[in-house]
């Protein structure tokens, strides 16, 4: 156990950080998992209009720097690699 009141204030502060974090990559989480069901539905339509949600929170989880900006990008790049890949038909998830 922390001793002194610097010590103490930080683990409050890691903590804090630690439950923001948690709810950022959970929210990553949800959204990808609901593109990713809507691709093995082959719901194209629908999951190209939630992609620039998943986008939009994986940018602001590395923005943040919750995420490290190349694990944004490669978590980009590899949803989009995924649509495209269903759309023109060369693969199935």
């Amino acid at each position: 156990m922390a001793h002194t009141k610097s010590a103490i204030k930080r683990i409050k502060i890691y903590e804090r950080n630690r439950i923001r974090n948690r709810l950022r990559l959970g929210r990553i989480k949800f959204y990808t998992k609901k593109f990713l069901s809507l691709l093995e539905e082959n719901k194209i339509e629908e999951a190209k209009q939630i992609l620039p949600q998943v986008i939009s929170v994986i940018d602001k989880a590395a923005q943040k720097g919750t995420l490290h900006k190349n694990t944004a990008a490669r978590k980009k790049s590899q949803l989009m690699k995924l649509l495209n890949k269903k759309i023109l038909g060369q693969g199935s998830i």
